[in-house]
């Protein structure tokens, strides 16, 4: 498949994704983070992770004047993106009506080898393989992919002195069913990536929150079943799932310790026991990004 071959499918799923009635020449950029207090909006139906970046690509149709630096500035990603995605802007000129596609963050639609995997691509690009398969939500490998530029450090910088994700979000140790990172799914025996870790916990335990905050949502959340997330300092954020009960708000500030809702079984589990599924994740420009929550818990988990 030649780079040609790519750019006429990203011009296919440009027409896909865009009104082609009403073409509005210059629409505003879709927000991708979840800001402190907004909803999570829709998860892929596959697993708990944003909806693909070729699936919310946008169109700008040049006008006079403009540049590949100006349209790189009005929905903030670099100009080597642009390019990169739209090969007729990569000796720097703009011709007035060409249509532009735009990815919704920095990044580039490459080919996929044959008989790769998300991890194998992964190292190619030199991105973590979590961040690839979220970008491309959490969807079976195919023919091309959006691998996404990261310019800040790929591994948190994590200070247990400092952070405000310390507590243990059950009232006790708890086993660890299910770890965080590529698993292999209990029932389908798929290879997939966990975006937290499973505690198994008896249904009605409280759920406690591993951190002072501020509670971003609570209610039901697809496949997550009743959720509840929390918002901490310096761009953290925490996730509880598949809760029973819900016992706060959104909007409603919380300490360390403070029940949130009891363990159950709503939503979608991986797995079949009752259990408390627990996330932490980092706001950046790819939006809030897992991280393996054992990085932050203070207490001793169970083997």
């Amino acid at each position: 498949m030649t780079f040609k071959h790519l750019f006429f499918l990203v011009s296919a799923l440009i027409w896909l994704v865009a009104p082609t009635e009403k073409m509005v020449a210059n629409p505003a950029p879709a927000p991708t983070n979840l800001a402190p207090g907004a909803p999570l909006g829709n998860p892929s139906p596959e697993r708990d992770c944003p909806l693909p970046a070729l699936s919310r690509l946008r169109s700008h149709i040049a006008l006079q004047g403009e540049t590949v630096e100006s349209i790189a500035r009005q929905y903030n990603v670099m100009p080597a993106t642009l390019m990169a995605m739209n090969p007729m802007l990569r000796r720097g000129q703009v011709q007035p009506g060409a249509k532009i596609v735009i990815p919704p963050y920095d990044g580039r639609l490459v080919e996929v080898p044959a008989g790769s995997t998300w991890q194998k691509l992964a190292e190619i690009y030199k991105v973590r393989a979590d961040l690839l398969f979220e970008a491309n939500g959490c969807q079976p490998i195919g023919q091309v992919a959006f691998v996404p530029s990261v310019n800040w450090s790929i591994e948190p910088s994590v200070n247990s002195d400092d952070t405000s994700v310390q507590g243990f979000p059950l009232p006790a140790p708890a086993v660890e069913a299910l770890r965080f990172g590529w698993q292999t799914h209990p029932v389908s025996r798929a290879v997939f990536f966990h975006s937290g870790i499973d505690f198994l916990a008896a249904e009605g335990t409280q759920v406690l929150a591993a951190g002072g905050g501020t509670v971003a949502f609570a209610g039901p959340q697809g496949i997550y079943g009743n959720l509840v997330v929390v918002n901490h300092q310096a761009g953290k954020q925490t996730r509880y799932a598949h809760l029973r009960d819900i016992a706060v708000k959104a909007g409603q500030k919380v300490r360390s310790g403070e029940v949130l809702g009891t363990v159950g079984t709503t939503g979608k589990p991986d797995i079949p026991q009752s259990h408390l599924h627990f996330e932490v994740r980092y706001n950046t420009g790819l939006g809030w990004v897992a991280e393996d929550p054992k990085t932050y818990l203070h207490a001793t988990v169970k083997r």
